[in-house]
């Protein structure tokens, strides 16, 4: 599993297959999204996520106690992953 589901290097790339489209689906905006790349052969690859994630949710009183934080080595300020010590 990657911790960042959207390398930021491929902004650009992503914007240019887009321009001028009227999205219609999700399949469409997937499909668009892997045909994406670079001059020096950075290639897009594609995952549609189907779970739905509650917004809101609070943690609970002992989650630092319980859970292992590990902070991303590129952007450990937004990349993180909590794994239960065991």
């Amino acid at each position: 599993m990657y911790n960042n589901p959207i390398e930021h290097r491929l902004f650009p790339h992503l914007t240019r297959v887009c321009q001028g489209v009227i999205f219609d689906s999700v399949e469409m905006v997937k499909n668009l999204m892997a045909n994406a790349k670079t001059q020096t052969g950075l290639k897009v690859f594609t995952t549609i996520l189907t779970q739905v994630y509650k917004t809101g949710r609070k943690v609970t009183g002992d989650f630092k106690q319980t859970m292992k934080i590990v902070f991303d080595d590129y952007l450990p300020q937004w990349n993180y992953t909590a794994k239960p010590q065991v």
